[in-house]
């Protein structure tokens, strides 16, 4: 509950400030995501290496947009910076 309280009113001032929406649970957009649902997206994101190589799996076009809107460490987290 206190990650979900820190991290949805940034998600949502972000994309209030972008004027974008992500889409919710029955793909409809919303400025106003829950956290729980975020997390849920993410899910089946994984960190592969090989060879010493780090990857990141089923980082696809919904997660990479969604991603966006939170700042540079979790960008970094996720090998985009």
């Amino acid at each position: 509950m206190f990650v979900y309280s820190l991290g949805q009113p940034s998600l949502r001032q972000a994309l209030e400030r972008a004027k974008q929406t992500i889409d919710n649970q029955v793909s409809k957009p919303t400025a106003k995501p829950t956290m729980r649902w975020v997390f849920h997206c993410f899910m089946s994101i994984h960190l592969l290496t090989v060879n010493g190589v780090k990857q990141i799996t089923n980082l696809n076009r919904e997660r990479l947009w969604i991603i966006q809107f939170f700042g540079a460490p979790c960008r970094k987290y996720y090998l985009l910076s």
